[in-house]
C-alpha cells in the first residue's frame, strides 16, 4: 500500500508503473494515464537509465497518472507485481524563485515483509547465497566481477579472506594484507576514492573497494580463534579462524589456527592514551555492505562471526548475505549517508557538474551525499590557491543544503530561530548569519536570502536547520512551510578579482530585479543565462573565500550550460576550477569558521568567534538568555596564531602558555600569502591578548612544541575590503 498525505498549494504527482513486460501498470493502483511525462520538469537520470537497463526505449512517451491538489490523505493498493516510479514535477524557473511546493512524502507498506533485511541489488546477480550465524564458506570471483558482503540484521562482524586463484594453482598463497593494504591506502582501511584498494603480501592490488555504508571495519585484529575462547572459559566454541580454514580447505590452503583477515563490520580503536586495542558494538545496521571489484581472479572465504560474549556482534550473532555480480553491473563508487543517525541511508552521488568535473581529476571526497573534487593535478592545489586570489575560480559546492522557508509566519519563524534581525532583511538581500541552541551553542552557521516579502531561502550546512525549523514552527504554531531542496539545486561558487568581470558576460537580468552591477555584498537576484530565454539562475554575491565572489544556484537540468558557459568566458581571465583542499586554506586565511572545527556543540556563539552575527537587541531569539549571561563573563576566545615555521599543526593540538593548556586550535594551514603556518585557535581571555607569545604542542603536547603569537582574525584583509570591492 502507498499513503500520500494531503497535498495543497499547488503540488501533484505523477505516477508511472511498469510490469515485467515494460506496458503500463497503473490499473494495478486504480489510477489510469491522462498524459505523458514531461522529462524537463524532473531530475530523469534514474528513470532514464532503469529503463533503457530494461530493454526499454528512453524515448518513447511515459504514461503518467497524475494526482493534483486534494485535502485528505490517499491511500493507494497495489493489485499486481510491478515497478512504481513517482516523479514531483516543478518548472525550473519555479525552483530558482522559490515558487514551489516543496517535498511530498509518500509511504510505502510492504504486502509480506521480506525475512532477510536486503538492501536493493546493484546489478545482475550472478551467484548469492547467505553465510549462516557462526559458520564460514569459500567462494570464488572472476577478474572484474563485483561482490557484496552484506550484514543482513546490523552489527554483525564478517572477516574476510581472498587469494589470487592463479597463485594458488601453483600452490603459492598470495592473499590478501591487512598492513599493505594500510600502508598504502595511508587509512586504517581502504575506502571509496582515490585509495580504494587491498593489496597482498607482495603490494600487488587485489580489490576496488567500490562502495562501503557502513565506514567502521578493522585491519589490525585476527579472525576469532579457538584459543582466544579457551581462555575465557569456552573451549570447544565454534570459530572465524577454523570456519576459514575449512571453508578453504578444497582450494588446497593450509590451515591456520589463527588467521590475518579483514574484519568487516567489525568496529575496533586504539586508546590515545593507554594504546589498548579496543572494540564496541558495530556501526552497522540491517543491509549495510561493502561492495569490491576483484582485480584478479580469486578464491575469497567471508565468515559470520560466532562471538556473543563481546559486543563485536552486538551480542547476538546473526547471518552475513553475499552476492556475486557479473563485471557488467553499473556499480559506482559510492559512501552512504545519512542525515541523522537513524534516518534512511542514501548513497553517495555525484553532483549535477561531475560530467565536466571527472575529466580533470580522480580526487574526490564526500560531502554529505555527494562527491566533492578535492584538487585538480593540471594546477595543483597551490595553482588554485594563486587563481582565486588573483583571478576567478569555480567550485561546486552543491553539497550545501537549501530549504526554503515560505508563508505568512516565515519572518516570525526565522526571528525565533537565527540570530540576527530577519525584520531587517530587505528582499534581493541575504545576511550571515546563526542557529543556536538553548545553550547558545551554534546548530549551524549559513546565509539567509529573502526572495520575497514572506519568502526566504536558507543556504547552510547541516539537515539539523531544516529539523530545527520544522520543530519551531510546530512548537509555536506557525503557518509556515519548510521545503528541504536536498539537491534539487546544485550550486557553484565563482570567487576572485576577476569573477565580477567574467559574469558580465554572461548575466542577464530583467529590470524588475537587481542587476549584476547593483548586488552589494550579500546581495541577490534572479537571473538567466545570457538572455531572457536562458536557463534561469539565483545568483548572490557571496562566498567562503573573503574575496570577490559570487554563487549561483540553477536547477539541475541546467548545470552543465551554466558551466560550459563560465568557464568559456573566463578563459580570458584565466579561471580555473577549484577545490576542497585549496579552499580550506583560503577560508582559515578569511577567518571564517567551520562546522566541527570553530563551532561544536558546547561551543557557544562566542566563543567560536561569531559574535558580529548575534544581533543582542532583538527581543528574542533561541539562546539568546545563555549568550547574555556567557557574555558577562567570557572565558575562552576565537583567536589566531602566528607561527614561525612551516609545521602545520592539526586540528585538537593543545594550545600551551609553559606547562599550563590555555587553548586548542580548531583549524590551521600553511599560508601562501604569508609563507607560513597560522592557526585559529579556541584560546583563554587571559591569553588572548594579540603579541602574547604560546605554543602549540606536537607530539603528545609536550615531546615537540611550535612557537606562536596570538593575533586578530582574519590574516588577510582584516577590513574584508575585497569582498566588499
Amino acid at each position: 500500500m502507498l499513503s500520500i498525505p494531503a497535498i495543497i498549494h499547488g503540488g501533484c504527482l505523477h505516477f508511472s508503473a511498469f510490469d515485467a513486460t515494460g506496458r503500463s501498470a497503473l490499473p494495478h493502483l486504480g489510477l489510469e494515464a491522462s498524459q505523458a511525462l514531461d522529462l524537463s520538469q524532473i531530475d530523469a537520470q534514474a528513470l532514464v537509465g532503469w529503463i533503457g537497463a530494461q530493454g526499454g526505449n528512453p524515448t518513447d512517451a511515459i504514461p503518467v497518472a497524475v494526482l493534483n491538489d486534494f485535502a485528505e490523505q490517499i491511500v493507494l493498493q497495489a493489485q499486481g507485481n510491478f515497478t512504481l516510479w513517482i516523479a514531483h514535477p516543478i518548472d525550473r524557473s519555479a525552483l530558482v524563485s522559490g515558487d514551489n511546493s516543496g517535498s511530498i512524502a509518500v509511504t510505502h507498506q510492504p504486502a509480506t515483509p521480506r525475512r532477510l533485511s536486503l538492501p536493493p541489488e546493484l546489478g545482475e546477480v550472478r551467484d548469492e547465497f547467505t553465510i549462516s550465524r557462526g559458520t564460514g564458506m569459500a567462494y570464488e570471483v572472476k577478474k572484474g566481477e563485483f561482490f557484496q558482503i552484506i550484514d543482513v540484521e546490523g552489527q554483525q562482524c564478517s572477516d574476510f579472506v581472498a587469494f589470487r586463484a592463479d597463485g594458488l594453482d601453483r600452490g603459492e598463497e598470495q592473499m590478501i594484507d591487512g598492513t599493505a593494504s594500510r600502508s598504502m591506502s595511508r587509512q586504517a582501511f581502504p575506502s571509496p576514492g582515490l585509495f580504494d584498494k587491498f593489496f597482498d603480501q607482495d603490494v600487488r592490488p587485489m580489490l576496488n573497494v567500490m562502495q562501503d555504508t557502513c565506514g567502521r571495519h578493522d585491519t589490525f585484529g585476527l579472525a576469532c580463534t579457538a584459543r582466544v575462547y579457551e581462555e575465557r572459559g569456552f573451549p570447544g566454541h565454534v570459530n572465524c579462524s577454523d570456519n576459514i580454514s575449512n571453508g578453504l580447505d578444497p582450494y588446497g590452503v593450509k590451515k591456520r589456527s589463527a588467521w590475518p583477515a579483514i574484519n568487516f563490520f567489525w568496529n575496533t580503536w586504539v586508546d590515545q592514551n593507554s594504546h589498548h586495542y579496543m572494540t564496541e558494538e558495530s556501526y552497522s545496521r540491517a543491509g549495510d555492505y561493502v561492495a569490491m571489484r576483484a582485480m584478479d581472479d580469486l578464491v575469497c572465504a567471508s565468515t559470520a562471526c560466532p562471538d556473543e560474549i563481546d559486543p563485536v556482534n552486538g551480542w547476538n550473532p546473526t547471518d552475513i548475505h553475499v552476492r556475486i555480480y557479473r563485471p557488467s553491473a553499473p556499480i559506482r563508487r559510492a559512501v552512504a549517508y545519512r542525515e541523522k543517525e537513524n534516518s534512511t541511508m542514501a548513497i553517495s552521488q555525484n553532483s549535477a557538474f561531475h560530467d565536466r568535473i571527472a575529466p580533470l581529476t580522480n580526487h574526490f571526497a564526500p560531502a554529505r551525499d555527494l562527491w566533492a573534487p578535492v584538487s585538480f593535478p593540471s594546477t595543483g592545489m597551490l595553482g588554485e590557491y594563486w587563481a582565486c586570489r588573483e583571478a576567478v575560480t569555480v567550485q561546486d559546492m552543491s553539497g550545501l543544503r537549501k530549504y526554503d522557508v515560505v508563508g505568512p509566519d516565515a519572518e516570525r519563524l526565522l526571528q525565533i530561530a537565527t540570530t540576527r534581525n530577519v525584520a531587517k532583511l530587505a528582499v534581493w538581500r541575504g545576511s550571515y548569519t546563526l542557529m543556536c541552541d538553548e545553550t547558545g551553542s551554534v546548530i549551524d552557521d549559513g546565509t539567509l536570502f529573502r526572495l520575497g516579502e514572506n519568502l526566504f531561502r536558507w543556504c547552510c550546512g547541516s539537515e539539523e536547520s531544516g529539523r530545527v525549523l520544522t520543530a519551531l514552527a510546530k512548537e509555536h504554531d506557525l503557518q509556515v512551510r519548510v521545503h528541504a531542496l536536498q539537491n534539487a539545486m546544485p550550486n557553484l561558487a565563482i570567487q576572485g578579482p576577476k569573477s565580477r568581470d567574467l559574469l558580465k558576460k554572461i548575466v542577464f537580468t530583467q529590470p524588475n530585479v537587481p542587476s549584476l552591477e547593483h548586488l552589494k555584498w550579500f546581495g541577490a537576484t534572479v537571473a538567466r543565462l545570457n538572455d531572457r530565454d536562458g536557463a534561469p539562475f539565483m545568483l548572490s554575491r557571496s562566498g567562503y573565500t573573503g574575496e570577490l565572489g559570487y554563487e549561483i544556484f540553477c536547477a539541475k537540468a541546467d548545470a552543465l550550460a551554466i558551466w560550459d558557459a563560465i568557464f568559456e568566458a573566463g578563459e580570458e581571465f584565466g579561471v580555473a576550477a577549484m577545490g576542497t583542499e585549496a579552499l580550506e586554506t583560503i577560508r582559515i586565511e578569511a577567518g571564517l569558521a567551520a562546522a566541527g572545527a570553530e563551532f561544536a556543540s558546547g561551543v557557544d556563539a562566542f566563543e567560536a568567534g561569531l559574535g558580529f552575527a548575534v544581533d543582542m537587541t532583538k527581543a528574542d531569539f533561541t539562546g539568546k538568555s545563555a549568550l547574555e549571561r556567557n557574555a558577562k563573563d567570557p572565558r575562552r576566545v576565537t583567536k589566531g596564531l602566528l607561527l614561525k615555521g612551516d609545521d602545520v599543526p592539526s586540528h585538537g593540538a593543545p594550545v600551551w602558555a609553559g606547562e599550563r593548556q590555555v587553548g586548542v586550535v580548531t583549524s590551521a594551514t600553511r599560508s601562501p600569502t604569508l609563507e607560513h603556518a597560522i592557526a585559529i585557535a579556541r584560546i583563554s581571555v587571559e591569553y588572548a591578548d594579540n603579541d602574547i607569545q604560546l605554543e602549540i604542542g606536537q607530539l603528545d603536547g609536550r615531546m615537540k612544541r611550535l612557537s606562536a603569537s596570538v593575533a586578530d582574525i582574519p590574516f588577510i584583509d582584516p577590513q574584508r575590503k575585497r569582498a566588499r570591492a
